[in-house]
């Protein structure tokens, strides 16, 4: 498999999700603003994402896809559809009576999620109807995400990479009716609620004809217990607060966010900025690197899978730093260019770019996590990345409450940041330890070249900022300031590549080589 090749086309997938989730949300704002709604929807919508990349991304894949590959290394597509059929099955039950039980207990849920909205008997409640909505959600994307991680561990990426794709769709449809209608902004997040439901079924139906057109398509049947699902469970249970720490922190600024009024709307369009690279690079790299890490180990392909996890780093870190340096410098004009129109005023955005430029500071750490927890899962290691990611946790939960009282929800994502580093640096130090992973003189000095380049992009972008803003200012004339704002990134982006080139850390011929070679 190509590395590279194969992480482009995710990126590109991802990418594309990302610009339509961006058109998404600026219509939101547009819609919703940062209401009561708003931050119903925001909570409710985030109670399942956070369960689906706790089970289903981040536990289920770390499970599955390192057992997956090593059968299908062995044994063969067919005995590896197999195993799958009968992990899945177990899933498909697990989400079935968690389902049922969130369903029934969801009111007491909520006020453990949001106790905050408990001072507001209407808003606590019309989260709760919310919640109901959009918890099937959870069922339908577990789905979607062991289908993907199928195919992901064929080395098909297309179809899993655009499924998320067609959540955006049925979205921005929805919001573009909301728009020329007059519905309020409480019926509309009605509205919104239902539409994340159908673009859940839109996504599941997209890996299942991938799976069909391979004749892979697992037959599932009532679970039965076996060495293999009980080895499956072993490495998926620590795996859940690994896989989804950035969640979890997530988690805990929401439920800390919820005493301030809209700093969860604050929060949720920052994190929706810093998603963009993080999805784009760190989530990308990981979604390629397992499957690929997986299968050179399992065939004592050493030397393969130590240049994979060394390329891994490269991209991760030339495409990172800057969009992080980025992101920081830039914080205030990107949320005023996206969002600054109809609900979402100046205030708002005042409020959620100091958030943005926290999170920038922690997304290198957070490509970094995304990068170096597959070195462990491949190798059937969930364990350390779970101890690792449960410290992350305390420090983050430990910060969030000593910060807020001062910095409200600026506080809580300069925490986040501050975990994820920590995370990081070890996860990184241990694979190091145990001769897992290593850098010599030229992998130093590239890494440090980059980081003078991103720098000096940022020193650029910051002069431009201050001297042209101006331009990127006339909130009368929004082609204008999206036409300003582009033309500044564009200049920082060349000015980055073609310090790289000076410093031959990267030149177009061998981007050409990386697209075409197999790792």
């Amino acid at each position: 498999m190509n590395l590279y090749k194969n992480f482009f086309s995710v990126g590109v997938m991802t990418l594309l999700s990302r610009i339509l989730g961006f058109v998404r949300d600026i219509l939101i704002a547009n819609v919703l603003g940062t209401s009561m709604a708003a931050n119903a929807f925001f909570a409710a919508f985030r109670f399942p994402n956070l369960f689906r990349r706790l089970f289903a991304e981040g536990a289920f894949n770390a499970a599955l896809i390192p057992l997956f590959a090593g059968t299908l290394e062995r044994e063969g597509e067919h005995a590896a559809r197999d195993l799958a059929a009968r992990i899945i099955s177990w899933l498909v039950l697990f989400l079935f009576v968690l389902t049922v039980v969130a369903e029934i207990f969801m009111p007491q849920i909520m006020a453990v999620f949001v106790p905050g909205f408990l001072v507001d008997p209407v808003k606590f409640e019309f989260t709760v109807l919310l919640a109901r909505i959009c918890f099937p959600y959870l069922a339908l994307m577990s789905v979607m995400a062991a289908f993907g991680g199928m195919l992901n561990g064929l080395g098909k990426f297309l179809a899993a990479a655009f499924a998320p794709v067609m959540l955006n769709i049925v979205m921005i449809a929805i919001l573009v009716f909301l728009v020329f209608s007059t519905y309020g902004q409480v019926d509309g997040a009605i509205w919104l609620s239902g539409g994340v439901i159908i673009g859940g079924v839109a996504q599941v139906g997209i890996v299942i004809w991938a799976l069909r057109n391979m004749g892979l398509l697992p037959v599932l049947k009532w679970p039965a217990w076996d060495k293999d699902v009980a080895r499956f469970w072993k490495l998926a249970l620590p795996a859940v607060l690994a896989g989804g720490v950035t969640q979890i922190n997530i988690f805990v600024g929401t439920i800390i966010a919820s005493g301030a009024t809209s700093a969860i709307s604050y929060l949720y369009f920052a994190d929706r900025l810093y998603q963009l690279p993080l999805g784009i690079i760190g989530v990308a790299i990981g979604v390629v690197l397992l499957p690929q890490l997986s299968r050179h180990l399992k065939g004592k392909r050493f030397e393969q899978a130590a240049l994979a996890q060394e390329q891994s780093l490269f991209l991760a870190m030339m495409l990172g730093l800057p969009a992080a340096a980025a992101l920081f410098v830039l914080s205030r004009e990107i949320v005023q260019v996206l969002f600054e129109r109809g609900a979402f005023d100046a205030a708002a955005t005042n409020a959620t770019a100091p958030a943005l430029g926290a999170f920038a500071l922690g997304l290198p750490a957070f490509v970094l996590i995304k990068v170096f927890q597959p070195g462990f899962f491949a190798r059937e290691d969930t364990v350390t990345p779970t101890i690792l990611a449960a410290m992350s946790v305390v420090i983050n939960i430990a910060l969030s409450l000593y910060l807020f009282a001062d910095f409200s929800h600026i506080g809580i994502a300069i925490a986040t940041s501050v975990a994820a580093w920590f995370n990081a640096v070890f996860l990184i130090a241990i694979l190091m330890k145990r001769g897992h992973f290593s850098m010599g003189p030229k992998v130093w000095k590239t890494h440090i070249f980059i980081v003078v380049s991103s720098l000096a992009m940022a020193g650029l972008l910051w002069f431009g900022s201050v001297f042209g803003g101006h331009w990127i200012n006339l909130s009368a004339m929004p082609l204008m300031q999206i036409f300003s704002f582009s033309a500044l990134l564009l200049i920082g982006m060349v000015f980055y590549f073609l310090l790289l080139q000076l410093f031959g850390v990267v030149r177009l011929n061998e981007l050409k080589k990386m697209l075409s070679k197999s790792v």
